[in-house]
């Protein structure tokens, strides 16, 4: 029987038939995808094979083959920083939801993860959440980001779940596409599915008092059936951290659109847009025409420093649990 793994829990997964039948599944055997050094052979979107289980007293199946996938997108392993783990595959469309101060999701991060759906050839958009919440100075910063971002080419919605604002731009963006939703543990991701979907209820959670952060809600990433134009969405925990992986320094700046629109005019066509003479990057960044927070974002990303996303998790619980024994 061929499905799609809809949940992933590390052993076991939840495999949607083609019948729309769910069945749990474990891995047949051992499986070695060429190229990929991930600590996680299947991820929640993979097209399987499986059979059923005839050793069981429960009709489980277990999976044999996973088909060729389209794409994925990746973070760091938690413990093995030479591997990855891989959140989802065979995307259509993923959204970065982007809160500016509850919590507060940086221009690196951000830009991290823009990297990375490029670099994957993954259309990525950005929501800014919780705009019911603004101020007048957090509008401003809102509108600034939405600007710099637009200006590059990135779609960018507006969007307050509690107030059902941008809803309707959002799911015809949906509409046919299996789409992923992530962010930082907080920015709304459960609540925003529940005001597309309201009979999913995802448990949702306030944010903490004590460390400004997301509390972990999602434990695994799982996608959903949506009832509005064959849609699905694939809802990712929180990530903390989003670290960058197997990228030679060469084809960073290719990740960056407005840093490969201009590559062809500078004078070395391996120019790596730091201290090389005569670099069309450098000259549009003093005239403005880049935004400086990309360009910090681009030069931590090819000198490695990414110290502060080395330990990229699933939501915020072991910030919290250091601040409570403190």
């Amino acid at each position: 029987m061929k499905g799609i793994v809809y949940k992933s829990t590390g052993s076991w997964y939840t495999v949607k038939a083609e019948s729309g039948t769910f069945y749990e599944c474990r891995i047949k055997g051992k499986f070695r995808l060429q190229g990929i050094k991930s600590t996680n052979p299947i991820a929640v979107g993979d097209e399987v094979d499986f059979e059923l289980d005839t050793t069981s007293d429960v009709e489980n199946g277990l999976i044999h083959a996973i088909h060729d996938r389209k794409n994925y997108i990746v973070r760091k392993s938690v413990n093995l920083s030479k591997q990855t783990h891989i959140i989802a595959s065979n995307i259509d469309i993923v959204f970065l939801l982007v809160t500016i101060n509850n919590p507060p999701t940086t221009t690196s991060f951000i830009d991290r993860f823009l990297v990375t759906a490029e670099a994957y050839g993954i259309e990525a958009v950005l929501i800014f959440n919780k705009i019911d919440t603004f101020s007048e100075d957090t509008s401003d910063e809102q509108m600034y980001l939405q600007y710099i971002y637009s200006q590059i080419g990135y779609k960018c919605l507006r969007v307050s779940a509690l107030e059902n604002k941008g809803i309707d731009e959002l799911k015809a963006l949906m509409t046919n596409k299996t789409s992923m939703f992530s962010g930082h543990s907080g920015v709304g991701k459960s609540t925003l599915v529940n005001a597309l979907e309201p009979g999913l209820n995802l448990k949702t959670k306030k944010i903490s008092d004590s460390h400004s952060q997301g509390q972990h809600t999602t434990t695994f990433a799982e996608m959903y059936d949506l009832s509005f134009g064959s849609a699905k969405i694939i809802d990712t925990p929180g990530i903390r951290g989003f670290g960058v992986v197997d990228m030679d320094k060469q084809e960073i700046g290719d990740y960056f659109p407005e840093f490969f629109a201009l590559k062809e005019q500078c004078k070395f066509n391996n120019c790596l847009h730091k201290d090389e003479p005569k670099c069309a990057v450098k000259d549009a960044l003093e005239k403005d025409e880049i935004a400086w927070s990309r360009y910090k974002s681009y030069i931590q990303i090819l000198e490695g420093d990414d110290e502060h996303y080395r330990n990229d998790i699933y939501g915020d619980e072991r910030k919290a649990s250091d601040e409570t024994r403190k």
